[in-house]
Parts: C-alpha cells; sequence; structure tokens
C-alpha cells in the first residue's frame, strides 16, 4: 500500500505540498481547520523560483494564465521620482520568466482545483494533538477523529500548533514593530506597473493583477498591538495615484507584521516535519515568503520516498530558507523600516548609483533557485 501523508493547514503551502505528495504517489490527507474555504486575501507575488515550483506540480500554465506578468517596474520615493527601474524585459532575461502577480484566492482555487479526487480534504478540522511517531488527533463536527500517517506536514502558518506542540522551545512569532495595511482595488483603469515607493518609516506597494484589478500595501513603523485604524493618512500626501488606490478600496486588511526571528535548529521531529510560515515565517520585504512554501513543498515530494526523506528535506530546505529570511529581514530594516533622514538619504543615494544590472544580480541570489531532479 502506498504510504500516508496528513498535511495540516490547507492554505498555499499545504495544498502544494498535497499535491506534490499526491503526484508523487502518496495517499493524502488534508486537515483545514476553517469551516470552509472562502476567497480571500489580498495578492502575492511569485517569482522565478516559485513560478518554477508551480510547473514541478503541473499548474504553472493555469497560474500564468490567472496572473499578470510583471513586465517592468522598480523603487520611488514618496514624491514619485524613481530611484531604480527595471525595464521591460530584463527581469525575463535574468532569470528566464518574469514574476507574476496573482489574487491569492486565485492561486488557491488553482491548487484546491489541481487536487486529484482521491486526496481527502476535511476543512472545520482543528488539530488538537500530533506526535513524533505520526499520530494526530483532530477534532470536528462528530468530535475528536485519531489518525496514524507515515508522513505529517505542518503547514499551519506562522501560529502553528504543530510547532508549539512538538516544538515547545521554539520562540514563535515575533512582532517586528511594523502594521501593514493590503487592499485590492476594483477594475483599475490606466497603466500601472509593478512599484514599491519608501520615505522615513513607511513603504507602499503596488501590483496590477490579470483582471484589471491593482492589488497595494502599505507599511509604516509601528508598535504592535495598536487597535484597527484606517490607513495611515500620510499616503494621502504620496504620488499618484496612491490616494486613488485607497480611496477606490472597499475592504482593507490591517495586521502587525511577524516572523519567526529566531531560527529553528531543524524542521524535523520523527514522521512530522514543518513547512512555509510554521517553519521559517518571515518578513514580506523580499517577496519570498509564498515562493518559499512552494519550494519546501516541491523539495519535500522529491524526498519523501526515501529512508532518510524528512532528514533529506531538512538539510535541503532549512538552510537555504532561513538564508533568505535573513535577508529579507535585513532588507526591512534598510528599506521600509529606515527613519533617520540622513541615513534615508544615503540609502536613496546608493539605490540610484547602483546599476540594474547588480540590482538584479542580486535578486537572482533568491528568485533564480531551481526544483531539484
Amino acid at each position: 500500500m502506498a504510504p500516508s501523508a496528513v498535511v495540516v493547514g490547507g492554505g498555499i503551502g499545504g495544498l502544494s505540498a498535497a499535491l506534490g505528495l499526491r503526484r508523487a504517489g502518496w495517499r493524502v490527507t488534508v486537515l483545514e481547520r476553517a469551516a470552509a474555504f472562502r476567497p480571500v486575501g489580498a495578492g502575492v507575488v511569485l517569482q522565478a523560483n516559485g513560478l518554477r515550483c508551480l510547473d514541478e506540480l503541473g499548474v504553472g500554465d493555469a497560474v500564468r494564465q490567472g496572473g499578470r506578468p510583471d513586465m517592468s517596474g522598480g523603487t520611488r520615493r514618496a514624491d514619485g521620482r524613481w530611484l531604480a527601474r527595471i525595464e521591460a524585459g530584463r527581469l525575463e532575461r535574468t532569470l528566464g520568466t518574469p514574476a507574476y502577480g496573482i489574487h491569492r484566492a486565485a492561486l488557491h482555487q488553482i491548487l484546491l482545483d489541481a487536487l486529484p479526487a482521491d486526496v481527502t480534504v476535511r476543512t472545520g478540522a482543528q488539530v488538537i494533538d500530533v506526535t513524533t511517531d505520526g499520530e494526530v488527533v483532530h477534532r470536528g463536527d462528530d468530535g475528536d477523529v485519531h489518525a496514524e500517517a507515515d508522513l505529517v506536514v505542518a503547514a499551519d502558518g506562522i501560529r502553528s500548533t504543530v510547532r508549539k506542540k512538538l516544538w515547545p522551545e521554539a520562540s514563535g512569532a515575533a512582532p517586528i514593530g511594523v502594521t501593514a495595511w493590503r487592499g485590492v482595488t476594483p477594475v483599475w483603469h490606466g497603466d500601472l506597473v509593478v512599484a514599491i515607493s519608501w520615505d522615513r518609516g513607511a513603504e507602499f506597494g503596488i501590483v496590477p493583477l490579470a483582471d484589471g484589478r491593482v492589488y497595494w500595501y502599505a507599511a509604516v513603523n509601528a508598535a504592535p498591538g495598536a487597535p484597527p485604524a484606517p490607513v495611515d493618512p500620510r499616503f494621502q500626501r504620496w504620488h499618484d495615484p496612491i490616494p486613488e488606490l485607497i480611496a477606490a478600496t472597499d475592504t482593507v486588511l490591517q495586521d502587525d507584521l511577524a516572523c519567526l526571528d529566531e531560527p529553528l535548529p531543524t524542521y524535523v521531529r520523527g514522521r512530522v516535519v514543518l513547512l512555509g510560515d510554521a517553519a521559517h515565517a518571515m518578513t514580506p520585504h523580499l517577496g519570498q515568503g509564498a515562493n518559499q512554501a512552494l519550494e519546501d513543498a516541491v523539495v519535500l515530494a522529491s524526498v519523501a520516498g526515501r529512508p532518510d526523506g524528512p532528514a533529506a528535506y531538512d538539510r535541503q530546505r532549512r538552510p537555504r530558507s532561513q538564508q533568505v529570511a535573513r535577508a529579507s529581514r535585513m532588507m526591512g530594516r534598510y528599506g521600509q523600516q529606515l527613519d533617520n533622514p540622513v541615513a534615508v538619504a544615503a540609502r536613496n543615494a546608493l539605490i540610484r548609483a547602483v546599476p540594474p544590472r547588480l540590482a538584479l544580480r542580486s535578486m537572482a541570489r533568491y528568485a533564480g533557485w531551481r526544483p531539484p531532479h
């Protein structure tokens, strides 16, 4: 009989892991604590490494059809002056593909639709216990359900129940002192490019989507735990079309950014592996969070059938994902979080002085990864 896997968490990382394992011949069950899948969230940017993973999972073409290629972009000041620009086609020539902006809900639906009918997906299934021997207990409408698996994949997010249970010494999610707002406009009329705009302790990002809508996010330095508030008014004074994008958005999500600042010594305990944010939740400043979860899923599927499968997964994924997380944290400190006016002026001057080819070469360190074969 084929080996069995239980995937805890039905987000992008969890569904990708389920799809990869099923394609590798595993019997798979997905346990999702939400009562139902709903089209929530905002946008996500899939870089070259993430797209290659989606190709490995057999859904790359569907994602490209549902996404919008980001052919050009760059970094601006709050007044609109460009600090750095990437010409159309240069990213594709460097990495072999443009990045793609897609609504998170659309990506999630593509992955969900790709799961074969024999993959069991249970919603409303709250995992309450798990052991290193592969025993999982989840609570549903009919009470507690016990299951045993050859592999348990914990893809249950930054506040992972499985990590808390089996990695009790881990420090957990740490706020970084930034609050962020995210929104998706209705259909937007007008040309836009992917761009990040910076000022002292603040950032605004724009990502056009394939259906004509626009995903945007805003972030400012702020003490964690403050009550929900409207988008910081300083963005009303930033360059066009930032005020208009905010005004056009009906639903705005807000949260305090957090990450796993203390790297885990292992992603594996017995038959249990951590994946995605449960293993290496990172700040969004490199745009690699979802892409790293996709890498996790593809690598896990490629090694899971080996006698040393979990250990091989840990060897391949922990050093790289933690390196990317550190780089993203550093990018935030010298990017959005930088507040000293002298330091901000020096950073902006440095960005203007760096040739685009060098900036793309730096990006390729993270986005140039290819799946194992």
